[in-house]
């Protein structure tokens, strides 16, 4: 693996992925200036890890060999990287700026012919894995741009990754995040119908997983998910609002491409339900929620 000790980082958004991924950064020998927008978060970061803060985007990616940025959509993905006080203008000539932002293809593609046009790099690298994926740095990276920065930057993305691999050009890390969303929504909503329909039918539920999980009905969300969800305890994982976001970005590209998503949209309108209920904040496995309440 390459070498990072003492390479100048900069990482752009603390939210709760953010936080613990530029925490490994500076762990594994990186010299890393944080930005978020709330500076209070910034300081809190810099007391526990080291490292540095700056005041703006631009003043973190200055020097910086590599800018993550891990923000919430579209439009707060272009306000720290554009602008006068945006990433890009404080960044160096042949510089890269890795945003594992859930956002569009059409950004990723837009800010890969920007980067380009200023003698900088961008890739697009979309992440899975949650919180928990965060802290641990067992996150998985979808990645589009191109080959010899991906494998420029690949080497310290591994510090907070068990797998990130690269998809093809620029918009190809975001489209595999569709996918993933796509296949999440759609186990969920299965396991939350299968769970009410065993109890209703006066089946022990956990009996009923124990059995099928041993089958071809097995999945990621059965195993960490069921004894939550049966629990009705919904503190976990990603959160209802932010899987709407990311499903309205999955739509908007199906229709652009048309793809039929025909479980993907209902399931969309399930999580608005979930809103609608006062569960915006709670997890996706929620949807089990939404079937038992009366």
């Amino acid at each position: 693996m390459e070498d990072v000790m003492h390479q100048k980082v900069a990482f752009i958004g603390l939210g709760v992925m953010g936080y613990p991924m530029a925490g490994h950064l500076q762990k594994a020998g990186c010299t890393v200036t944080v930005y978020n927008r709330s500076s209070q978060k910034a300081e809190r970061w810099v007391e526990e890890f080291g490292g540095s803060m700056a005041l703006t985007p631009r003043e973190a990616a200055e020097g910086a060999e590599i800018v993550f940025t891990c923000v919430g959509d579209d439009n707060d993905v272009r306000q720290v990287c554009l602008g006068e006080n945006g990433a890009f203008a404080g960044m160096k000539v042949d510089s890269v700026l890795v945003d594992h932002t859930t956002a569009s293809a059409e950004l990723a593609r837009e800010l890969y012919q920007e980067a380009k046009n200023r003698k900088l790099h961008f890739l697009d690298a979309p992440v899975s894995g949650g919180q928990a994926g965060a802290e641990n740095g067992s996150l998985t990276v979808m990645v589009g741009g191109d080959t010899t920065v991906f494998n420029h930057v690949d080497p310290v993305i591994d510090h907070y990754a068990r797998s990130c691999r690269l998809l093809g050009p620029s918009g190809s890390g975001q489209l595999c995040k569709m996918v993933n969303q796509i296949c999440i929504a759609g186990l969920v909503q299965g396991l939350a119908e299968g769970l009410n329909f065993a109890e209703k039918a006066g089946l022990d539920p956990h009996q009923v997983v124990d059995v099928i999980s041993k089958g071809a009905a097995q999945s990621w969300q059965m195993e960490n998910r069921y004894r939550t969800m049966l629990a009705g305890d919904y503190n976990h994982g990603f959160a209802v609002d932010w899987m709407r976001k990311d499903l309205s970005i999955v739509l908007q590209e199906a229709a652009r491409i048309n793809a039929s998503l025909p479980v993907t949209a209902t399931v969309d309108q399930f999580y608005n339900d979930v809103q609608i209920m006062g569960g915006g904040r709670w997890d996706t496995s929620s949807l089990l929620a939404r079937l038992k309440r009366g």
